[in-house]
């Protein structure tokens, strides 16, 4: 037995895509590492920028001071990339994913400081005070041994030590991410993110005549998105709940309009399977138009395999009755036959023969039409056109009556030559069998369809029998060889061309009317 390949059920998938509706929000909290480290690079960009300008500011008190060459520091190396530009732009630099956080700052150690450049700190701490009001970032002016000059009461204090700032002592910019000392305890949500933990530290060389005169040092701790959600947590929790009503609100909806109409038309299915036939009805709840579509002809099929189910066992009943009948014949005569032996005159022997060989053939006539009748059911279109008279030329003169075309004889067909000439044929027989002298014909053509109207002068149908000339094995005169199979097969091939038949009332005889797709 051959194992059956897994799939997931519909509701599975839903509920796994429903999961990851949900999940999203909280995935996307991965993610602030990366807005977290957009927002440290503006923050660095700032101290840049605010350094830059207290930088100039420094420079130019140094040269005011007249401070000696001498007691300036190192030299400032010269820029490899543009040595000849007056310009020395500083990007950001700072990256929260590679960079290494450092320790907090180390303490400041005692020295002694250069009374002109504590004179330089003194007048520019008012602006670093007025800065950082605004601002919010931490200020420290070092002259060039790394002796803060200006910042509250670390001045007379060196920072040598710090890294940054002996690299700024250098002539190179230099910044670091260094662990946050807080006075207040952080948010339980500041444990998703690295972010709230640092401080940004820029140490800006300050150049005069290509010397270090000093460095400016800055820190800011940058702003962090997760402490705007703690700040509106109550949104954020209303937020989650609105996410919630509406991932129920997705999935109720999916219920309603594709689950429960597959899930009921799986049982209808199996109801149908099982004979039921009561349930051949549409469903109570389609859902979607698409679903209505599928739900529709689902049951319009199983509606005409029911109906074929039932034309199949009426026509086997028809055929076994109709075949019943001269096998039974042939089967008495034969036994006459053999048991009379020699008791029997040539004369009854005779009849006995002929009767076994006129059942023989209404046998093979049976056999023949049943035949036709399969081939003109399971026919497709071979998209050939042909006119009623090109159909007439292929078949034989009748002796029996005459054929006229009175109008519209070369109208044309979606049909080919001898198809018509079938359908025509079998017009033609049953008119002469009821005792027709003439067939008339008339088509006309509009709209894309071709009607022909088939008449004769013969004796015409009863009222009795004209809802049944249509079926199968109906004839009124099964005594001279009719099968009762002419009209079935004139319908079968009209039914493969989306052709139509019907009897329409005349003054005398009988008249079809026969509706075509025009060439």
């Amino acid at each position: 037995m051959t194992a059956q390949k897994w799939r997931p059920r519909l509701a599975t998938i839903v509920i796994a895509i429903l999961i990851m509706v949900m999940a999203l929000p909280l995935v996307g909290l991965f993610f602030f590492r990366l807005y977290e480290n957009q927002l440290i690079r503006q923050t660095e960009a700032e101290l840049i920028a605010q350094g830059a300008a207290l930088a100039a500011i420094y420079a130019q008190e140094v040269r005011d001071a007249g401070i000696a060459t001498e007691k300036l520091g190192a030299p400032v190396p010269a820029d490899s990339d543009n040595p000849d530009s007056p310009y020395r732009p500083i990007e950001p630099r700072l990256d929260l994913a590679s960079d290494t956080v450092l320790p907090t700052r180390p303490a400041p150690t005692a020295a002694t400081i250069d009374p002109a450049f504590a004179a330089i700190g003194a007048r520019l701490s008012g602006i670093l005070a007025e800065t950082q009001k605004t601002t919010l970032a931490g200020f420290r002016l070092l002259d060039p041994r790394g002796v803060v000059i200006a910042g509250r009461e670390e001045v007379g204090l060196s920072l040598g030590a710090v890294a940054e700032v002996r690299a700024a002592l250098a002539g190179r910019y230099a910044s670091a991410l260094r662990l946050r000392i807080s006075d207040e305890p952080p948010p339980s949500l500041y444990s998703v993110s690295r972010g709230t933990k640092v401080r940004v530290f820029v140490a800006m060389p300050v150049a005069v005549d290509s010397k270090v005169a000093g460095v400016v040092y800055l820190s800011r701790t940058p702003n962090n998105i997760v402490k705007h959600l703690y700040g509106e947590r109550g949104k954020v929790v209303l937020a989650a709940i609105a996410m919630l009503g509406g991932t129920l609100l997705i999935a109720l909806v999916f219920l309603r309009t594709v689950s429960r109409p597959i899930y009921a038309l799986i049982e209808r299915t199996k109801r149908i399977a099982a004979g039921d036939r009561e349930a051949i009805r549409p469903l109570d709840h389609h859902g979607t138009r698409e679903m209505a579509a599928l739900s529709d002809a689902f049951l319009d099929m199983a509606e005409k395999l029911h109906a074929r189910s039932d034309s199949i066992q009426t026509f086997a009943t028809h055929v076994s009755h109709e075949l019943k009948s001269p096998l039974t014949a042939i089967q008495g005569a034969a036994e006459l036959l053999r048991d009379s032996g020699s008791a029997m005159d040539e004369a009854e022997r005779r009849r006995f023969s002929d009767n076994i060989v006129t059942d023989a053939g209404r046998l093979n006539l049976l056999v023949r039409r049943l035949l036709d009748l399969a081939r003109a059911e399971n026919l497709a279109p071979s998209g050939e056109s042909a006119s009623i008279g090109t159909a007439l030329a292929l078949l034989p003169t009748e002796d029996r009556l005459a054929v006229r075309v009175e109008a519209g004889g070369d109208i044309g067909l979606r049909m080919s030559a001898e198809n018509a000439a079938i359908v025509l044929a079998n017009l033609i027989d049953n008119s002469a069998r009821h005792g027709a002298t003439l067939v008339s014909i008339t088509t006309a053509s509009a709209d894309g369809k071709a009607t022909i109207l088939v008449s004769d002068d013969g004796a015409g149908i009863s009222p009795s029998n004209r809802g049944r000339v249509f079926e199968p094995f109906f004839t009124t005169r099964r005594d001279s060889g009719g099968t009762g199979m002419g009209l079935g097969i004139v319908l079968a091939l009209l039914k493969a061309h989306d052709g139509t038949i019907r009897l329409v009332d005349s003054d005398s005889g009988t008249r079809f009317e026969i509706i075509l797709p025009a060439a």
